[in-house]
């Protein structure tokens, strides 16, 4: 499939078929995928829960507003943040840099983080953002349906995934073979959201 095809065929699956299980090779090539997906400084904040237990899947579903699609999705991943990731052995993320950009590249980057969590947070979420459609645009294209989900308690399944406190979690992605339940798609036309130029 075509990136076009998958941005266009791509909706947010509301119910999964609960008997379908996901191969370890399909979970593998969408995970090592969605991997190359960029990142602030090619920090690859990104540190992903794969909810594999059941009756963690119950537990989280309990805090998620009973949302079916917690324990039913073939897939269920928890995207988290390691927000200190910029100072965790930084030289590995440019390690096969020219040796100039590595030099240049490594003050930069504690200049720009040191002492600035909300830069840190701002930053690690912009990557699980798109880690996310990342890994919703490859589901599709594997014959997958997903689902982004924020409507939980955030501190609740920070607890049930036992979360590092320097952590953050952004948001849930189901994936799974989809049911029927996709409604008309309702976007609002260019001209109510792209301004050119300036407001």
């Amino acid at each position: 499939m075509d990136v076009m095809s998958a941005v266009q065929n791509r909706r947010a699956a509301k119910s999964f078929d609960p008997q379908h299980q996901m191969s370890a090779e399909t979970r593998r090539v969408l995970l090592e995928n969605a991997a190359l997906a960029p990142s602030a400084y090619n920090i690859q904040h990104w540190r992903v829960v794969d909810v594999q237990d059941i009756e963690l899947r119950k537990s989280i579903r309990e805090v998620a507003w009973g949302q079916a699609q917690v324990t039913d999705a073939s897939l269920l991943l928890v995207l988290c943040a390691d927000l200190e990731a910029w100072q965790e052995r930084p030289q590995r993320y440019w390690a096969t840099a020219p040796q100039p950009v590595q030099d240049f590249l490594l003050p930069k980057l504690d200049e720009y983080y040191r002492g600035k969590p909300e830069v840190a947070r701002d930053e690690a979420m912009r990557s699980l953002g798109i880690l996310g459609m990342t890994l919703m645009l490859l589901a599709q294209d594997l014959g997958y349906d997903s689902c982004p989900m924020d409507g939980f308690d955030y501190a609740a399944v920070a607890r049930l995934i036992r979360l590092p406190a320097h952590y953050a979690i952004g948001y849930m992605v189901a994936i799974g073979k989809g049911q029927d339940n996709a409604w008309e798609r309702n976007r609002l036309p260019l001209q109510d959201w792209l301004i050119k130029n300036h407001f």
